[in-house]
């Protein structure tokens, strides 16, 4: 069950391959993300050393009034992965053209996820294309969904 989605996402990258990583994150953070508080626009992940992080995405707190007073709502927050998934992101993240975004945020049993996924960057026309295209698919389920009816 997804909790938030990136929705710009697919309009502004190709997606060419997508991990799943547990997120370090406090208690009032993951009750603000079940009550699907918090974006992920403009978020992206970087990997340094043996870590990823994500950067960018902001999750409000819970209770205003019971956070710490120096709790920062876009702060950087780990993610969980292999040491392998970790190597394979640093070798996407230094070929030129590829970016690591978060797509998802959702629930795995208790634990708190978030989907990634290496994108490329799609070009004015690719969206056009891709716009017309979901457009296209659209009236043709309407068509038959009319002709069905008849």
């Amino acid at each position: 069950m997804s909790l938030i989605q990136n929705k710009k996402v697919y309009l502004n990258y190709e997606i060419q391959e997508t991990f799943s990583a547990g997120v370090k994150l406090f208690g009032f953070e993951v009750k603000s993300l079940r009550k699907k508080q918090g974006s992920l626009e403009g978020a992206y992940i970087i990997a340094r050393g043996n870590e990823a992080f994500l950067i960018g995405a902001t999750i409000p707190p819970y209770q205003p009034s019971n956070t710490p007073e120096n709790y920062d709502p876009t702060r950087n927050r780990k993610l969980l992965l292999t040491k392998k998934e970790i190597e394979r992101l640093l070798s996407f993240e230094k070929q030129k053209g590829l970016t690591i975004v978060p797509i998802s945020v959702y629930n795995k049993g208790v634990k708190i996820k978030i989907e990634i996924g290496v994108a490329k960057g799609k070009k004015k026309y690719d969206k056009r294309e891709s716009i017309k295209k979901k457009d296209t698919e659209r009236d043709l389920k309407r068509t038959l969904k009319r002709n069905i009816n008849l």
